[in-house]
């Protein structure tokens, strides 16, 4: 058997076997020139030496005469067309026996005249040598008159140099990396490394199909499978494939020969999102079809399969527990690491192997890089900040993140309603314990994740109150209108809220869906295909909430518009009342910043407006800007302006008796 310790012998009489094979058929031809006769017969030489091989790693031109089933016919041509680039005494024999000492080249001509064997289907374009580019003809009146080359990638495999094909570089790239692989997952490589090995012949081989949304785990997963098999990974991108059929063609013969070279098997990465494209699908279509050999196809979402046998497997993100495992294992014991921190993180962040030790580098990273002089941040702090940065790049592109900096004195509410808030921040602090030191999420996973409804009129403070939660719980706050997320296409705003959700799930962040009115409604009898499909649509968007590792809250002017049925499957729901005459004094006592000069105020005369918290804001700010006008502090002069240009947006008539007295 070759091991790693016999490669440097197997290099050098791999490179003696090819020296010998073209030096018995130069002599043969040397043997034609001069009417001779009397050369040794090199395939008897051939056969010789093969059998005296003494590895079970083949010689690389017998590799490509077993791979490739070459004719001994096709096989002597091959070594020809080698000979001319290893022995320069060759070149000068084929002059010779053309006659011409400007065609140095083998001709299938002069083939057909000396070697035995000889066949015409040797030149057919379906025949190995020409169907696999092992040799060039050059385009000439006459294909047997025609110069015969060997091709570049084919003559560097026989002297045993190792490099991808030209003519595929920058559209089929490798994937190198050796991480140990999740326990989750080892399984699932045997399971498909045996399903695979069972069909070794190629064009026999299934399709094997990845469903995954994060890449990196993906491709662990079809390494490691690769690995099982002696293979080697390569990726090519669905968005770079050829339109044109022929260059599809000319892209899987170059493919399938590689693979066949370098061992190799591919996987087809497809984007996922964005409205579905026919042409394109086509496209995979003719790829998956007509690749021999073994092919991954890595996607988000199951391709539906066509007549090439397919096999499906959901590559889901590591169990938290595995998680916690690996950020242990990272991490280790540390005295600045609360007890329970490593858990926290776990519970919180739902993220991949390759994520998760990036994290761990980074933080650690910016520990070590803090500025002279300056204390360091807390491990903890590090490792979260870094978690929730890697969280946000997938979501900053469908979501509209909030930067939370309210906090509870800002927020003015009933002490029911605060109190409710807080324990919304108690579950979520608490998860860890309660879901898996005391063993609920071992009983069911089904109703884990923490929702909310938040109803009330507009301007009740429903949103600053999720800006409290975030900045509370240290989360990055993302607001959706659900309104825009609907469609009037059956299945789209499933695949719209299926895009938020599965970006949302690395964790860290809070999802608020404004205008649930939108999507929600009492259930009434189902009339036609609408009804059936839009009360599917809730029932996926809850599922989802129910699910989700962070926090969802959705928010509702309307709640009694809202199906109790739906109700009872959120954890929390908070009722934001229009604020009454007291509560809007305190809210204009705190509506300025500190930083705000003010002159005069009275808040209890500005508390006679009836109007939300969302309106007293517009107004101080309003009377704000015109304060700065005048290079003035606020006054109650300011406040009458800015309240009666609210008035008018508002369409709402403002009476004597709301402004009595203010100047």
């Amino acid at each position: 058997m070759t091991t790693n310790a016999t490669i440097p012998k197997w290099d050098a009489m791999n490179q003696a076997f090819l020296t010998q094979s073209v030096a018995d058929y130069r002599g043969q031809l040397e043997a034609y020139v001069s009417k001779q006769g009397d050369a040794p017969d090199p395939e008897e030489a051939y056969d010789r030496r093969l059998e005296a091989w003494p590895f079970e790693l083949l010689p690389s031109l017998e590799h490509v005469v077993r791979m490739f089933a070459l004719s001994p016919f096709e096989r002597d041509l091959l070594i020809w067309a080698a000979g001319i680039e290893l022995d320069g005494g060759f070149a000068k024999m084929f002059a010779q026996a053309h006659g011409d000492p400007h065609n140095p080249f083998p001709t299938f001509s002069l083939a057909l005249a000396v070697l035995p064997g000889s066949h015409w289907s040797a030149l057919s374009p379906e025949g190995p040598l020409r169907r696999w580019n092992l040799l060039i003809f050059r385009d000439t009146p006459s294909l047997t008159g025609s110069p015969i080359r060997i091709d570049e990638r084919v003559l560097n495999y026989l002297v045993g140099v190792s490099h991808m094909d030209q003519k595929l570089l920058g559209l089929v790239r490798p994937v190198s990396g050796a991480e140990g692989l999740l326990q989750d997952h080892e399984q699932l490589v045997l399971t498909i490394a045996a399903a695979w090995s069972k069909t070794f012949d190629f064009p026999a081989v299934p399709v094997v199909q990845l469903c995954g949304s994060s890449i990196g785990t993906t491709r662990g997963v079809a390494r490691a499978i690769c690995r099982q098999l002696g293979l080697s990974l390569y990726i090519i991108d669905a968005g770079s494939l050829p339109h044109d059929p022929r260059e599809m063609e000319l892209v899987i013969r170059r493919w399938h020969r590689e693979s066949i070279l370098s061992e190799a098997a591919l996987m087809l990465e497809m984007s996922s999102g964005g409205p579905p494209d026919a042409n394109r699908n086509n496209i995979i279509d003719r790829f998956i079809e007509n690749l021999p050999g073994f092919l991954f196809l890595a996607s988000a979402d199951r391709y539906p399969q066509k007549h090439r046998p397919l096999l499906s497997y959901d590559i889901d993100l590591p169990r938290m527990e595995e998680q916690h495992a690996l950020w242990h294992s990272i991490l280790g014991e540390r005295d600045d690491l609360g007890k329970g921190d490593l858990m926290n993180l776990a519970v919180t962040f739902n993220m991949t192997a390759e994520t998760i030790r990036g994290v761990c580098a980074g933080a650690l990273g910016m520990r070590d890089a803090a500025p002279e002089g300056e204390e360091p941040p807390e491990l903890f702090r590090a490792l979260w900040d870094t978690a929730r940065m890697q969280a946000r790049p997938r979501l900053d592109d469908l979501a509209q993140r909030i930067e939370a900096d309210a906090d509870w004195e800002h927020l003015v509410l009933p002490a029911d309603q605060k109190a409710t808030l807080h324990r919304v921040v108690d579950q979520i602090n608490h998860r860890a314990q309660v879901y898996h030191n005391w063993g609920f999420a071992s009983r069911s996973k089904r109703g884990l994740g923490i929702s909310a409804l938040f109803a009330g009129p507009s301007g009740t403070g429903k949103t600053m109150a999720a800006e409290v939660l975030a900045a509370t719980l240290d989360m990055d706050l993302y607001r959706i209108d659900l309104s825009s997320l609907i469609s009037k296409y059956i299945g789209e705003t499933e695949k719209n809220l299926r895009r938020i959700f599965d970006a949302a799930e690395t964790g860290g962040s809070i999802l608020l869906f404004d205008e649930a009115d939108s999507l929600f409604g009492k259930r009434s009898d189902v009339k036609d295909s609408h009804d059936r499909y839009a009360n599917i649509e809730v029932s996926y968007l809850l599922q989802r909430m129910e699910a989700f590792r962070g926090l969802a809250i959705l928010t509702s002017n309307l709640k009694d518009a809202l199906d109790e049925a739906f109700l009872r499957r959120l954890r929390f729901t908070i009722d934001f009342p229009f604020p009454d005459r007291e509560t809007r004094v305190k809210i204009w006592q705190r509506i300025f910043p500190e930083g705000t000069p003010t002159r005069g105020l009275k808040p209890e005369m500005l508390a006679r407006l009836n109007v939300a918290g969302g309106n007293i804001r517009n107004i101080a700010m309003s009377a704000a800007f015109l304060a700065a006008r005048d290079h003035s502090p606020v006054t109650m002069k300011h406040m009458l302006e800015a309240t009666k240009n609210e008035y008018k947006k508002l369409e709402k008539p403002l009476t004597t008796s709301e402004i009595k007295g203010w100047t």
